[in-house]
């Protein structure tokens, strides 16, 4: 049965094919990385960016460059789902927020959905609006709602109906509905520590969902690097990720960080739409 969310991949060879019967949860095949940025040129971009009246973050720049890079580099956003491979529709990118900075401030999650095309300001526009519609203390999204509803109901029915939606989900017939609000059917997570002054962590990929990619951005600071024969201090931040290793090779796994440092280091790369996004042809 085909799903809302992906499309089969028929034609992957032999050996890719039985790797998810081999390892057959997310936890089984993650793997860690670490990335080291220079932040100057991205301080650089965003300070020429707002003397040009425009107003942009960090947030809004690295999930500029994923959205970028998972365009490009479309087996980035394949999935497993039942020991089977599938090719994504459409680029999306969850995140986990607070809606106030406090212990007890409420944490809800939101999911941007994009075409892969989009410029710059077609990104702050869309993340903006985004978190407009879910940050103001006491609103509800869907993914609230959906949490309310299930957590209204015994414990018993709880494992019960979770259990439910799990056993929907491993044979495509979950509706779209859940899928489209589950932040955990998503092409990567995004958690921006550098906002709670926090370093980087290798966060955990989620067995529950689709999410292939798990990005944590720590906070910047000043730290030693060798450039050519020269020790230099220069402002870093770091990017742990977690990697299910079922949906592309190593190869291309370092391939495409070194396109992410490509825009991280030149992100006016980015100002200008994609004239179109690659196809997954496995």
């Amino acid at each position: 049965m085909r799903r809302s969310d992906g499309r089969l991949l028929k034609s992957l060879s032999p050996f890719v094919k039985i790797i998810p019967h081999i390892m057959t949860r997310r936890s089984d095949a993650q793997n860690f990385y670490k990335q080291l940025v220079d932040v100057e040129p991205i301080d650089q971009y965003i300070n020429q960016k707002k003397t040009q009246g425009y107003q942009l973050n960090y947030i809004h720049l690295f999930i500029a460059v994923y959205v970028r890079v998972l365009a490009q580099r479309p087996q980035l956003n394949r999935f497993v789902m039942n020991n089977q491979i599938y090719a994504r529709e459409g680029i999306l990118i969850s995140m986990a927020i607070k809606r106030s900075l406090l212990d007890e401030g409420e944490e809800t999650t939101v999911k941007f959905v994009f075409t892969g095309l989009e410029s710059m300001d077609e990104i702050v526009e869309i993340v903006n609006r985004t978190l407009d519609e879910s940050i103001a203390v006491g609103t509800t999204n869907d993914v609230d709602s959906i949490a309310q509803h299930i957590m209204s109901l015994p414990n018993g029915c709880v494992k019960l109906l979770v259990g439910t939606l799990k056993w929907m989900d491993r044979y495509n017939i979950l509706p779209r509905k859940i899928i489209e609000a589950s932040p955990f059917h998503t092409s990567l997570f995004f958690t921006y520590l550098k906002s709670i002054n926090l370093d980087f962590i290798y966060h955990h990929l989620y067995d529950f969902g689709t999410t292939g990619i798990f990005v944590s951005l720590g906070k910047a600071k000043k730290v030693p690097v060798v450039d050519g024969n020269q020790v230099l201090v220069k402002k870093c931040c770091t990017i742990g990720y977690a990697l299910d290793e079922r949906i592309c090779d190593g190869l291309y796994y370092s391939n495409s960080f070194k396109l992410v440092n490509k825009y991280l280091a030149n992100p006016s790369l980015l100002d200008e739409r994609l004239a179109k996004a690659e196809v997954d042809v496995g």
